[in-house]
């Protein structure tokens, strides 16, 4: 009777820790497609008071429909110009002749942004104001008709909010002029940030890929330990009976 019930604290103290590891592995699994699942903004190029190109990342959120349209606020710019997007239209907004919005919608017949998935949807401009910060509220729409309004700033104490606002950092304006290079700047900032955008969503795609890969090792691992010990214990329990 004795050795019996030492066979099954025994098993208890496998089966206990292989449990918790297979939760512990599931739960990063899940948790890395859950990351950075905001609407982000991008310009690595982009200096204060100058001109470049932004890149947006937009993931859908929707368990059910495309995104289908995406709305981007400006801080009032000379010039803004959307880069081509097959599958999608856009529309420049302007208020005083400053950029002040632009506008992607998913063509009919275009997929748009499918469950699941993300776009990148970039601009080239400027001037940009000459601070580190600056915030470009977005309005994202699905095609059932929900919208997430990614207009929130973030407060002083560092905290996200629930929908915050993309926000570009700035780094300092070394000079040199804000109109005479403003072309060939935007050029240069294009191939700079799509080559820069590119590796960034392939990093946080491989991060998630191994995050994930490592979830399903370890929960895998915990389920298998898990049997053997419930195995062992029935084995156990019927040849302690027997005796």
């Amino acid at each position: 009777m004795k050795i019996s019930t030492s066979r099954a604290a025994i098993a208890r103290r496998i089966v206990l820790p292989a449990t918790a590891a297979a939760v512990v592995g599931l739960a990063s699994l899940t948790g890395a497609g859950v990351a950075s699942a905001h609407v982000t903004a991008n310009a690595p190029t982009l200096t204060q008071g100058g001109y470049g190109v932004v890149n947006l990342v937009v993931p859908n959120e929707s368990d059910a429909a495309p995104t289908t349209s995406l709305r981007v606020t400006l801080p009032g710019l000379k010039s803004a110009r959307p880069e081509v997007m097959p599958g999608w239209k856009s529309i420049v907004t302007k208020k005083d002749d400053m950029v002040t919005e632009i506008t992607w919608t998913a063509e009919p017949g275009s997929p748009g942004v499918p469950v699941g998935q993300f776009a990148q949807f970039r601009f080239s401009g400027g001037p940009f104001p000459e601070q580190e910060t600056v915030e470009l509220p977005a309005l994202q729409t699905y095609a059932d008709g929900e919208i997430a309004d990614w207009n929130q700033p973030t407060p002083a104490d560092g905290s996200e909010p629930e929908r915050p606002a993309p926000t570009l950092t700035l780094a300092p304006s070394e000079g040199g002029g804000h109109h005479g290079g403003a072309h060939a700047a935007e050029t240069a900032s294009a191939d700079a940030s799509g080559s820069d955008s590119a590796a960034s969503a392939s990093s946080e795609d491989s991060a998630a890929r191994w995050l994930g890969g490592i979830g399903l090792v370890v929960g895998a691992l915990g389920t298998v330990f898990g049997l053997a010990a419930l195995t062992a214990l029935r084995r156990n329990g019927r040849g302690g009976g027997n005796a």
